[in-house]
């Protein structure tokens, strides 16, 4: 009789099983927990950019209104702005939307229920430095790389866009001037936009040369075959002045005058750290380029310690207010942002220099961060401590008589 074959089947051995419960248990918390930080990320960014980009169109709105700029750059000064306010928006954005996620697990009792099934707060803090680390290095990118190619460019479009006013819009009564403080226009009288303009004043400055005119009339701008714009000036009478030699200076009257308002476009801009590239920084001994390669390499580590700040901060008792610690965040975020922008002007005005530098401030922000979090042990640590008892007076031994014993 044959013995009939028997299975056999191997357990796995019981740590594995452990160690599969806790990884993908710790993968599952992460992501959400990810997922709670990231959704009110998303949406405090995308209203502070409608806020901030409603500021800057406002502003930008007031040149176009008044002639200074073209309506066609609007759109791209505006998206420009923003591109450079994200390196200072996704830190707030990220370090107000940790403190609102941990509120709202620290209200639901979601917090309290994760450290009783094991995890301590390093664990709960993990997903939000790996968010943290990822935006970090987002932030130094735009900061190092996209704002000094945005302010270059902002401020190329302003120049151009300068240059070339729109005298059509322009109304009477009010001076004209080019951010460059290079050209002034003043219409005496006008009936409205696209109409002659009478008594008009132009002055233009290139370098120590200045160039006057007074007319009695102007057309509006004409485009002629190429494109070039021409305005014909009537009862034109000129005066040119040059500061470094008087005796050259000269006067001119003409029955009529073709001006093109696109003619004097403004040189190149004068230099800007903004706009500086970072390859040129990191070889800069100016104290104001320092400054600006000190706060670009600073965003970075700021964002990340931001949010570690806002997991810290939002530590607290079961079914707390969810809006408990929002006073507190903004004042703490408001006072580190305060400390920074000082110690950039100081190292710009070289009243600090490169060392300490600007890095103070997120050193300050590191230590105080130590400071809460290590402040329950320490004042555990404290109660556990023995105090010394009371000193008794000293006991006088001697020997007992009949009526002790009795």
């Amino acid at each position: 009789m044959t013995p009939t074959p028997r299975r056999i089947t191997r357990q796995r051995p019981v740590f594995l099983d452990t160690l599969n419960r806790v990884w993908f248990g710790a993968l599952k918390t992460d992501g959400y927990l990810i997922r709670e930080i990231t959704w009110p990320f998303a949406t405090i960014l995308g209203v502070l950019l409608l806020l901030f980009g409603g500021d800057s169109l406002a502003g930008i709105l007031s040149d176009a209104v008044n002639g200074l700029l073209p309506v066609g750059v609007i759109a791209a000064l505006t998206a420009l702005k923003l591109l450079i306010s994200l390196d200072v928006l996704i830190p707030i954005s990220l370090f107000i939307a940790v403190v609102a996620a941990f509120g709202r697990l620290q209200a639901d009792s979601e917090i309290t229920a994760m450290l009783a099934l094991g995890m301590g707060p390093r664990q709960l803090f993990r997903p939000v430095l790996g968010l943290a680390l990822g935006l970090a290095i987002c932030v130094t990118c735009l900061s190092a790389f996209a704002r000094p190619w945005a302010y270059a460019a902002s401020h190329n479009i302003t120049r151009h866009a300068t240059a070339m006013l729109n005298v059509n819009a322009m109304e009477a009564g009010a001076f004209y001037a080019s951010q460059d403080g290079a050209r002034v226009i003043f219409l005496g009288n006008r009936a409205g936009p696209h109409a002659d303009a009478k008594n008009v004043f132009i002055a233009k400055r290139d370098g120590g040369q200045i160039e006057v005119i007074f007319a009695d009339s102007a057309s509006p701008a004409v485009p002629g075959p190429g494109g070039q714009r021409s305005v014909h000036l009537s009862g034109a009478h000129v005066y040119k002045f040059d500061n470094g030699h008087p005796t050259q200076d000269e006067s001119l009257a003409a029955a009529g005058l073709n001006l093109d308002p696109d003619g004097s476009v403004a040189g190149a801009t004068s230099y800007s750290p903004v706009a500086a590239s970072t390859a040129h920084l990191l070889a800069a001994t100016n104290p104001a380029d320092i400054a600006e390669r000190q706060w670009r390499l600073s965003t970075g580590l700021s964002t990340l310690l931001l949010a570690l700040l806002g997991a810290i901060m939002s530590r607290g008792g079961p079914r707390q207010s969810r809006y408990a610690k929002f006073g507190p965040a903004i004042l703490a975020y408001s006072a580190y942002y305060l400390l920074c922008t000082t110690a950039r002007v100081w190292v710009q005005h070289g009243q600090v220099g490169a060392f300490p530098g600007i890095w103070w401030a997120p050193a300050g922000l590191a230590l105080a961060m130590a400071v809460i979090w290590y402040a329950p042990a320490i004042r555990r640590a404290l109660r556990a401590t023995p105090r010394p008892l009371a000193a008794r007076p000293p006991l006088n031994w001697g020997q007992a008589g009949s009526r002790d014993a009795a």
